[in-house]
Parts: structure tokens; C-alpha cells; sequence
């Protein structure tokens, strides 16, 4: 096993498209680093040049100890799992899982092996002798990641292997990835869209809007300390709700951040945490409210300078929690990544209250809330964990 090192890589196309810029990252020996973000963000290009299936327009790529800018994409001992499954409709799953094998001319006996190991892993004994068309969705995916293990290579490149399972299967493989990657120790480089698959999988997070490294983390780190307004908006389901606000300072010295007829005071642990959010006394911000720090009052209590009331517009049952939708009168955020999450399914969409200098907010309740669409409610607010971001550069207000 090895590591991966990408320092300044870029991509250009032929006619000036610019797919990814200044991209230095450092996936560490049996590290698992997960590639998310929206479509177009160049996750699946970078992919592509550490797999030497595009060639890199400017930068460096290192696997192991050796540069491999020009190393052909069969001699970089990397093997990689597509979306598609790419297997070989006439051979048989022994044959498919065999074939790199079989073109390195190993011994039959070697072959044998190795392949009825990797089916153990994988659990395919009993269907060895299938073709792919008599196999499941999940047994295709299994048997195309099983013709990458085989080959015992330095690292693994996957590129959005669940995306054509359904919903069940893709949790199941989700599992049986973590594990065999977990047991095998390989070097790993996954590319989703789907940032719970990325939250789910990945040791270290890396985060793309449009070519551009935004933050690479814990997928803790980037769900409680997002660098930026993209980030924190594309980390979480459903996404963290956004509005416009202004920072004030009370008579009493407490802060409270104000948006239109309703406001929330500030706990001292949160100037604590963001000592840069003092010099925003006065002016704008924009505040972020994940939907599971909200909570129906009439459960958990109201607590005064932490509610807001409102009216439920629609409720979403889900069985093991409740989406409460419900307007606030202040206008939506509308910066051009705030629009690029909306259109991506990244933050929630404002709705139709925004032509009208609204704002739609999402409350993830407990299942024992008795909301229903039209009531007046009152949300109690984890004040502690409001997120603040600078209206101009979207960067997260933290330390001066």
C-alpha cells in the first residue's frame, strides 16, 4: 500500500474549460479520503488523472515514492471501480474477477487463490459460475470490486460505485465497503456526490465547488467547523438552513443576532468559540441553523431569547423524526453559492416565500411532536450551535 500525494494539480481542456485548479491533497498509507460535491466540481477529473485516464494539465501526481505524470495508466498499480460496473457480459464471475490476473500471466494455481479468497471477502462462492446478467445490482458492484481487489494494487479509486443501487443496497454496500477497506488496509480515493455516503465512508473528507478544495477534514470537522458557506451547506441532511441577519448589542452587553420581528440571544460559549463574531457588532451576517438543532417547545421547554414562533407549513413524518417547515419574515441568502447548493439539493430552497421577503426554515422534531400543517408553533433553538458566515466572502466567523 501506498500514499497518494497531488500537489498544484490542474486541469484544462482543449477548449479552455478549467475542470480543476491548484488541487493539493495528501491521502496517507490505508487512509480512505472521500471526493465530494456538487455535479461538475471536477471530483471525478481529479479521479480520472490519478487513474491516468486524463491527463494532467499542470501539477504533480505521486503514488508510493514515484511521480507518475507520465507512467501509463496500467503501470501505476492502481485499480478502479466505475459507476457502471464495466464487467465482461461473456466471462463468468471467476473469469471477470480473474481477467487482470490472467493478463499479468500468473500461475492458474495463483489465479485460483487469490480469486476464491477475494470471493469469501465478498461472499460470491456460490456464484462464481454466474454471468453478470443473472447477478443483482449488488452482486455486480461486489464482483467489479472484487476484480480490483484481486489485483492487490496500491490504491483504490472508486468513482461513484453505489449510484445505480437502490436505496436499501446502497446502505448495505456502504457497509460492506467500510469493512473490506477497514480489513484490507488499502489506500482509498472515493468519488460521491452523495455527502452521506461521504460522511458514512470516509476517514477525511475533501470538499470541490467547481475545481476548488474548499476544506478536507474529519467528516466530524467539517460538519461542526465548515470553513465556508458551501461547505456548511453541502455537509448534512437536510441541508443547514441560511438567512440574513444582524448582529446586536444589547443595553445589558448580550449579544443577540435580529432578523426582522424575531431575535436570539447569544451564549457566552459562542463568543467564546468565535471572538471575530465581536467585530460584527452592528452589521449584517448570515446565520446557519441546522435543522437538528431545532426542537418542538412544547416537548423540550421554551427558553426565553431561544424560540421561534411561527406556523407550520408542512410536515413531513419520517418515522424516526419529524421535517417541520415553517417561514421566518426575513429574506433569503442569495449568494451565488447559496444558489449553486439550492439547485444541487445542498441547503434548503428558500420556496415561494422569498419573492415575498421570506424565508422557509427546516426543523428536524422528535417523532413524539404533535405538529400539524396550519398550527402555530413555537421552536426552541440550540443557541449554542448557530453558525455565523460573512455576508460578502461567505467565510465562517471565527477567529480574527
Amino acid at each position: 500500500m501506498s500514499s497518494v500525494v497531488l500537489t498544484g494539480l490542474g486541469k484544462v481542456y482543449g477548449d479552455g474549460t478549467r475542470a480543476v485548479t491548484d488541487l493539493n491533497l495528501e491521502i496517507r498509507d490505508g487512509e480512505f479520503l472521500v471526493l465530494v460535491g456538487p455535479s461538475g466540481c471536477g471530483k471525478t477529473t481529479a479521479l480520472r488523472m490519478i487513474a491516468g485516464l486524463e491527463e494532467v494539465s499542470e501539477g504533480t501526481i505521486e503514488i508510493g515514492d514515484r511521480v507518475v505524470n507520465e507512467v501509463p495508466s496500467r503501470d501505476r498499480d492502481v485499480a478502479m471501480v466505475f459507476q457502471s460496473y464495466a464487467l465482461y457480459p461473456h466471462l463468468n464471475v471467476f473469469d471477470n474477477i480473474a481477467f487482470g490476473l490472467s493478463l499479468r500471466k500468473l500461475p492458474k494455481k495463483e489465479i485460483e487463490r487469490r480469486v476464491r479468497e477475494v470471493a469469501g471477502i465478498l461472499e460470491l462462492q456460490d456464484h462464481l459460475r454466474r454471468k453478470p446478467r443473472h447477478l443483482s445490482g449488488g452482486q455486480r458492484q461486489r464482483v467489479a470490486m472484487g476484480r480490483a481487489i484481486v489485483r492487490e494494487p496500491q490504491a483504490f479509486l472508486m468513482d461513484e460505485p453505489l449510484s445505480n443501487l437502490d436505496a436499501k443496497l446502497r446502505v448495505q454496500m456502504r457497509a460492506q465497503i467500510a469493512r473490506i477497506q477497514r480489513d484490507l488496509g488499502v489506500t482509498t480515493v472515493y468519488v460521491t456526490h452523495d455527502q452521506t455516503e461521504a460522511m458514512t465512508l470516509g476517514d477525511r473528507v475533501a470538499v470541490l465547488k467547481r475545481g476548488i478544495l474548499q476544506q478536507v477534514g474529519p467528516p466530524q470537522e467539517l460538519y461542526d467547523r465548515p470553513v465556508n458557506l458551501f461547505v456548511a451547506g453541502f455537509i448534512g441532511s437536510p441541508g443547514m438552513n441560511v438567512l440574513g441577519a444582524t448582529l446586536e448589542v444589547g443595553d445589558d452587553e448580550r449579544y443577540r443576532v435580529r432578523f426582522c420581528s424575531q431575535s436570539l440571544d447569544l451564549p457566552d460559549s459562542v463568543l467564546r468559540e468565535r471572538p471575530a463574531l465581536r467585530r460584527y457588532a452592528g452589521r449584517p451576517v448570515v446565520l446557519g441553523i441546522r435543522p437538528e438543532d431545532m426542537e418542538d417547545a412544547e416537548i423540550v421547554g421554551a427558553e426565553q431569547g431561544a424560540t421561534l414562533r411561527s406556523s407550520a407549513e408542512l410536515v413531513e413524518a419520517m418515522g424516526s423524526d419529524v421535517l417541520v417547515h415553517f417561514p421566518v419574515d426575513t429574506k433569503p441568502v442569495t449568494t451565488d453559492g447559496v444558489r449553486e447548493l439550492v439547485s444541487d439539493g445542498g441547503v434548503v430552497d428558500p420556496g415561494p416565500l422569498g419573492a415575498a421577503g421570506g424565508t422557509v426554515l427546516v426543523g428536524r422534531f422528535s417523532p413524539r411532536t404533535r405538529v400539524f400543517e396550519g398550527q402555530s408553533i413555537e421552536v426552541r433553538v440550540d443557541t449554542a450551535r448557530l453558525h455565523f458566515f460573512d455576508p460578502e466572502t461567505g467565510s465562517s466567523i471565527w477567529h480574527e
